[in-house]
Formats: C-alpha cells, sequence, structure tokens
C-alpha cells in the first residue's frame, strides 16, 4: 500500500512539473538574462537619475560651446539616436521575456507600430531647451525606413522639436552611422551627439575586437561628458556581439555560458 502510494505521489510530482511552466529551466526562456537588466532599467531610480545626469551634462555642454566663437555660416545641431536615448522601449523587452520569444523584426514592427514608447527621463526638456537656443534636432536611428511614419507619430505626440522627415535619418543599407551622420555634418555645425551605444559618436568606436574596444573609449576620454554623451542600456546593444562571437548560431543554453565564461572573477584580476 505504501509502495503504491509513493508512486502516486511521484506520478502526481512529475505531472504538476509537466504542467506548471514556472517548473522549466530558465534557459528555455531566452531572453531571461534580460529580466535584471529590464527590471533595473524600468525600476531602479539610479536609471533615472543617470538620465537625468547625462542631459544635465548635455546642457552645461551646449551652452559652453554656444558661448564660444564660431563660424555662423552654418546653423547649430545636436544629433541623437532614438531608442534607449530619447524613447524607452523596455516594454518590448518585457513583453519579450513575457513571450519567451528571441528578437524579430516582426515582433519589434509590432511594438513600433504602437507608437507607444514613453521619453526617456530629461529627453524632452533637454531637445527644447537647445531648440529654445536655436539649435536643430536630428534623430539618426537604426529603426528601419518603413518605421519612419509611425517613429514620427510618436515623437510628435510626446511634443519632441523637429519630429518631421528632413530631421530623421533612419537605416537604410548599414547600421553604421557615419554616412547619416557626415551628412548633417555637411549643412550643420554638430555641438552634441547622444546615444546608449558608442556606435552613435564615431565609427572607429564600432570595432571592439580588441579588449572589447576599451582602449578606443580611453582614447576619446575627455570627449564624454561634452561632445558625447552616453545613456544607459543594460538590456541590448552591438556590445554583446563580441561578448558571443562564434561561428556558429547559439542556442540559448550556449549563450548563457558565453555570458558567464565572460565575466571578470577573482582568477581573472
Amino acid at each position: 500500500m505504501r509502495k503504491i502510494f509513493f508512486a502516486i505521489l511521484i506520478a502526481s510530482g512529475l505531472f504538476a512539473c509537466q504542467q506548471n511552466p514556472a517548473n522549466k529551466k530558465d534557459s528555455q526562456n531566452p531572453n531571461e538574462h534580460l529580466v535584471m537588466a529590464t527590471l533595473w532599467y524600468q525600476r531602479a531610480s539610479e536609471c533615472r537619475a543617470l538620465y537625468y545626469q547625462a542631459f544635465n551634462a548635455a546642457k552645461l555642454s551646449l551652452d559652453k560651446q554656444l558661448a564660444i566663437p564660431s563660424d555662423k555660416s552654418k546653423p547649430k545641431a545636436v544629433v541623437v539616436d532614438i531608442d534607449e536615448t530619447v524613447l524607452d522601449n523596455s516594454p518590448f523587452e518585457t513583453n519579450s521575456i513575457r513571450r519567451g520569444k528571441s528578437y524579430s523584426s516582426a515582433a519589434w514592427k509590432e511594438w513600433t507600430d504602437m507608437a507607444k514608447a514613453q521619453a526617456t527621463p530629461g529627453a524632452l526638456e533637454f531637445l527644447k531647451y537647445a531648440e529654445s537656443k536655436g539649435v536643430e534636432t536630428f534623430y539618426i536611428s537604426n529603426r528601419d525606413t518603413t518605421a519612419t511614419k509611425k517613429t514620427l507619430q510618436n515623437l510628435k505626440e510626446l511634443g519632441f522639436p523637429f519630429a518631421d522627415e528632413a530631421h530623421i535619418l533612419l537605416k537604410t543599407n548599414t547600421s553604421v552611422k557615419t554616412v547619416r551622420r557626415n551628412k548633417v555634418s555637411e549643412t550643420h555645425d554638430i555641438l552634441i551627439l547622444a546615444g546608449d551605444n558608442v556606435g552613435d559618436f564615431d565609427e572607429i568606436l564600432e570595432d571592439r575586437s580588441e579588449n572589447y574596444g576599451f582602449g578606443k573609449v580611453d582614447s576619446m576620454k575627455d570627449l564624454f561628458g561634452g561632445k558625447f554623451i552616453v545613456l544607459p542600456n543594460p538590456m541590448y546593444g552591438s556590445w554583446e556581439r563580441q561578448i558571443l562571437k562564434s561561428d556558429k548560431k547559439l542556442n540559448a543554453d550556449e549563450k548563457e555560458k558565453l555570458r558567464v565564461k565572460r565575466l571578470v572573477g577573482y582568477e581573472e584580476i
């Protein structure tokens, strides 16, 4: 009788595990690694503080540069990235986590078509301040050009200045932004570049193959907080490519092992 009881108990336990997704291994959700990063982005006061700090620095830098005599033949401009720079897309990450689905262009389009992203802390105030000083804003983003209409709708509804087709440059055939930055430079004097990815500032910083690009950032350290304004984004970025560098397509478990391997522990210092 006791043997039968334990057999039923074990069978019931196995059945419950099969029916309860919460008992599945975390690795079966390809976005499990995003939970802490997205939670920090949405709920940590420190994240808001960093945005305010960055845009306060941008304002000080703008005032300082405007006070310096310069060539007045070109109008002044600031160039900003969009995603996680002036618009908060963290609800998209949350949705990916809850669905247990990896990033896809279709899922991203579903989100951007909603035009519901909120402004990041301090972004709107800074760009309106720049406008009050006669400085234009250009939005250079790696959103696809098919997202132009909905992106402009999102920016306009939030009150962002210069939210028009003349001031937005989305991705066509490359994610490298050099050509688009140069296009703005042809007609405007760029005072500030703001973004959450170092590639938003200079093409040189795109290459992270040597020590994750640390040396190149160090060589430009005097520009950060001045002409270059960096916004926090622990959720995704081109930095991931060097972390997950591999000759094959990786599954969720393999990616997680590489993330752990790249950590710096007692043995590496």
